[in-house]
Parts: C-alpha cells; sequence; structure tokens
C-alpha cells in the first residue's frame, strides 16, 4: 500500500450492465447492482497491479459497478501516468475529508461511497460490498438504455423521500473505457503492461437530485466525444456533492455499441 504525498487537500472536486446492439436497445436495473467500487490507482504505484488485476474480475460481476480511477499524485516518480484525471485525485480528497480520516493512497478502493479498504483485498472488498449494501445502499434504480444513437437515462423516485425535498446529491455520468491495455516505460512499474478496466474517463453532470423521479437523455456523440476509446457509460447517483460526497444511492453500468 502506498500512501499520497501530503498536499492541501483540495475543496474542488470534480468537475453500466446493459448490452446493446445497433438497432436493439436493453437496459439494466440499479436495483440488481449490489454495490460500486471505486479504485483509485496508479502506473506508478508499484502496489497496484494486484488492485488493478482484482478489479478486472469484479467488473465481471453484473452485481457490482467497479470503476478504476487512476490519479495523478505519484507522476513525479518518472512515470506519468497516461490515464490518470487530477478530478479523480480530488474526488479520492474529497471524500477522505468527509469520513475525516485523511486516509488517501493507492490502491484504495472506496465502496458505494461510504467506505475504503485496500483496493488488492478482494475479501475486504466483498466484505464492505455486503455491509453496505445491508445498511441501504443502491436503493435507487437507474436504468441506462442505448439505442438509435442515444443514451437513456432514469432513475425512480427515493423511497420515504418527499417530491419537494431540498437537493440532497448528484447524477454523474461517467463516459468509460472497458479495457486499456498500457505498457509503462518508466518508475516503479518500468517494463510492466497492464490492462486497466473500466476506467473512467471523464465526469458530466446530468443534474441534482431530490429524491424524485429523473431522466436524461444525450446522443451518443456527446457521451463519447468522439473518443472511440470509450465503449461503456457509468451512472451515479450520489448524495452530497462533488466537494462533500455521500452515499451513492443508485448506480448502472451499460456498454456503448
Amino acid at each position: 500500500m502506498e500512501s499520497a504525498p501530503l498536499p492541501f487537500l483540495s475543496r474542488f472536486a470534480l468537475a453500466l450492465l446493459a448490452g446493446a446492439a445497433a438497432m436493439v436497445a436493453s437496459a439494466v436495473q440499479a436495483g440488481e447492482v449490489r454495490g460500486v467500487v471505486e479504485l483509485f490507482t496508479s502506473q506508478g504505484c508499484s502496489s497496484c497491479p494486484p488492485a488493478d488485476k482484482l478489479l478486472g474480475d469484479l467488473a465481471q460481476d453484473p452485481s457490482l459497478v467497479a470503476l478504476s480511477l487512476p490519479v495523478d499524485y505519484w507522476d513525479y516518480l518518472g512515470w506519468k501516468d497516461t490515464l490518470a484525471l487530477r478530478g479523480h485525485t480530488k474526488r479520492q480528497r474529497a471524500y477522505s475529508k468527509v469520513r475525516g480520516d485523511r486516509e488517501v493512497f493507492t490502491p484504495q478502493a472506496v465502496i458505494s461511497g461510504s467506505v475504503y479498504v485496500l483496493g488488492s483485498d478482494k475479501a475486504a472488498i466483498e466484505q464492505a460490498v455486503t455491509k453496505s449494501h445491508d445498511g441501504g445502499a443502491l436503493t435507487v434504480p437507474v436504468t441506462v438504455a442505448v439505442k438509435d444513437g442515444s443514451v437513456d437515462i432514469t432513475a425512480t423516485a427515493a423511497k420515504d423521500i418527499a417530491a419537494s425535498s431540498p437537493v440532497l446529491g448528484e447524477v454523474w455520468l461517467c463516459p468509460v473505457s472497458r479495457n486499456v491495455h498500457v505498457t509503462i516505460g518508466r518508475g516503479e512499474n518500468n517494463g510492466h503492461s497492464i490492462v486497466y478496466h473500466n476506467v473512467v474517463r471523464r465526469w458530466v453532470k446530468l443534474g441534482d437530485w431530490t429524491g424524485g423521479p429523473v431522466s436524461y437523455s444525450l446522443p451518443m456523440a456527446n457521451v463519447t466525444g468522439g473518443d472511440a476509446q470509450i465503449d461503456a457509460v457509468a451512472v451515479l447517483v450520489q448524495r452530497g456533492s462533488a466537494s462533500e460526497p455521500g452515499a451513492i444511492v443508485g448506480a448502472a453500468l451499460a456498454p456503448l455499441p
């Protein structure tokens, strides 16, 4: 396990499974999802390859939304992570600030926005998924449907929350690359070839969440941004805000045609 250097915590933070053929839409309900696993990883972290491999295994489980979030704070070690986003670093630090523990390291897995474990510890991840699910995580069904060049997203109303509630959270769309092969040329993983799974490439806020039903429709071109490596999309309904992220209450992951 590698701990991050200690720059000041930023108060800024960023800013599915369904198959689809060209002519046929399909969708997956978040009610089938037990948990969301966000793996904070880095190509410059010598402890991360086992966690990256484990995430690939977890990504095969349709009851999990397993995502890779490469961070940039190890770039100074001699290799600049080719997939890292500064927003991922900010998100990881925001999680630690909300929890109050300031624990930021790689490989770190944050489970359903609530707890963290070592990203290479399969048993700990499964235990955290079960605990968070039994505690009421992911109770808002989310559907992602891909059809006729558009991505349609719906989330049902949360139970026991009045429709007139104030803003409780946010709805985020994450374009994803399901498998990215990287050969690392320098740094602690010099010479290693690693496959990264379900790599989040951007964060797009779809809107605020008040507990009521929401729906969105986006042209496929807006989701992919013309990037041929983007071949899936994740949607997260999360309490709190980007700078103070809370529990994830709904999620889905869908491949794009």
